[in-house]
């Protein structure tokens, strides 16, 4: 019997979109379904909701739960990973209460910016770990990263894990269709390529029967930008740099130095930006649970439809030979992306069939658009160099790098700030010279 391993099975949403879709599709019928969460209680949770599915989907697949991590991954052919080291409490909120200390604000705080660096910091040993386990006992397995940072993690796992693994974000797959939702424009018929880094990907090309839909886009955006909505950033950044940006205004207000600045604080208003945004978001899900779980767990008629995630058609494609393109995160062999730094994890088309997940060549990024992927990479690059050495100095070197903190704060204030959140981090972070 063929085994899917997901780790962070806890995560039960997500386990019943990723999981559920497994379920749902004939080509994956009679794996086993190997569930493992640290957290005893969730992933009963989860196992119990995914039974009830495989129960009311008639699916042949077997679903298990192991305490034993290494067992879990015992000859698995494919790992799904969604972790989150540290949670809310304590680590989010040490992520955004120290650096707020020093005036350092945060919408997201989960990929670069100061909080980014300290959620890789915490993660990457976490994760290395699992790519021991995966060496011993399932070397040829397909690892797919779902945890944030995405691309540090997917770097590490693939550099010094010696994982095979693809990193897979949404927001590839939602970007075309909600822009033009916002600007009031039809997807029908429309062809766009997409390629960058995770969270700051590009639309470089969106055109019908070969027209350039990029002047009439700019056109309605520069017209809804007169009004507040959900996604003044994004656009911002189009109307001057060119290009639309993949992930969210939310998370691109903390990537780049021009928008939440103590100096000009009515930006914050003018962008309608949300400041501590993700803590807002945790306290809700939390709040929302037990809700959540009465209609999950304990409903034993529990059905699902097949979702948009890129899970399972990556396993369909690879079991059935049957192409099937994602927006995939890989890392930057051979130049993919050829103006961006090789050493670096790219996010470009692949194609996935049964030779696996083969990524496609890119070529320039437009330079300005590749100028403000490198300011990322760089943060990117110098945390991995971090986490591998254990020293201190390079911990200073990606804040100090990283462009919103490099905007707001002197080097001695980011050092600082920096040692108060090792400190605050205590055991969830491995000791640094």
């Amino acid at each position: 019997m063929s085994k899917i391993t997901f780790i962070g099975a806890g995560s039960t949403v997500f386990a019943k979109n990723v999981l559920g879709d497994v379920m749902m599709t004939p080509a994956l019928q009679g794996f086993e379904i190997a569930l493992f969460d640290i957290n005893p209680e969730r992933l009963a949770d989860s196992e119990k909701m995914l039974q009830n599915i495989c129960n009311t989907s008639k699916s042949t697949c077997v679903i298990k739960s192991y305490s034993d991590r290494k067992e879990a991954l015992r000859g698995a052919k494919y790992v799904v990973n969604a972790i989150q080291v540290g949670g809310y409490d304590p680590c989010t909120i040490t992520d955004f209460e120290i650096p707020k200390k020093y005036g350092l604000r945060q919408t997201i705080a989960d990929t670069v910016g100061i909080g980014g660096i300290f959620r890789n910091l915490r993660t990457i040993p976490v994760m290395l770990d699992f790519a021991k386990d995966i060496q011993e006992v399932c070397p040829d397995a397909l690892f797919l990263n779902y945890t944030n940072p995405m691309a540090v993690l997917t770097n590490v796992m693939n550099t010094y894990g010696g994982v095979n693994t693809v990193g897979l974000c949404h927001s590839v797959q939602v970007c075309l269709q909600g822009l033009f939702d916002n600007l009031g424009l039809e997807t029908t018929g429309v062809k766009h390529k997409i390629a960058g880094i995770n969270h700051m990907a590009w639309l470089l090309e969106v055109t019908k029967d070969g027209v350039d839909l990029y002047p009439e886009i700019k056109r309605r955006a520069r017209e809804k930008q007169k009004e507040k909505h959900w996604d003044m950033v994004r656009l911002e950044m189009m109307l001057n740099f060119g290009y639309y940006i993949t992930e969210s205004s939310e998370h691109n207000a903390e990537y780049h130095p021009y928008f939440i600045k103590r100096n000009y604080p009515e930006l914050i208003d003018r962008f309608n930006i949300p400041l501590d945004e993700y803590p807002r978001r945790c306290i809700n899900q939390i709040e929302s649970w037990n809700k959540q779980r009465e209609e999950l767990v304990n409903n034993i008629e529990l059905k699902h439809e097949r979702s948009h995630e890129y899970a399972s058609y990556i396993l369909e494609a690879i079991e059935t030979n049957v192409p099937f393109k994602i927006g995939g995160n890989v890392m930057n062999t051979g130049g993919l992306i050829s103006n961006l730094p090789r050493e670096a994890c790219v996010e470009v088309p692949c194609l996935v069939d049964r030779s696996g997940v083969n990524p496609t060549y890119v070529g320039d990024l437009p330079p300005q658009c590749a100028a403000l992927n490198r300011t990322n990479i760089n943060t990117q690059l110098l945390t991995i160099e971090a986490a591998i050495t254990r020293k201190r100095d390079h911990i200073y070197h990606a804040a100090m790098l990283d462009p919103h903190t490099a905007a707001e704060l002197s080097m001695d204030d980011i050092k600082a700030m920096c040692d108060d959140l090792i400190e605050a981090h205590g055991d969830w972070l491995p000791k640094y010279n």
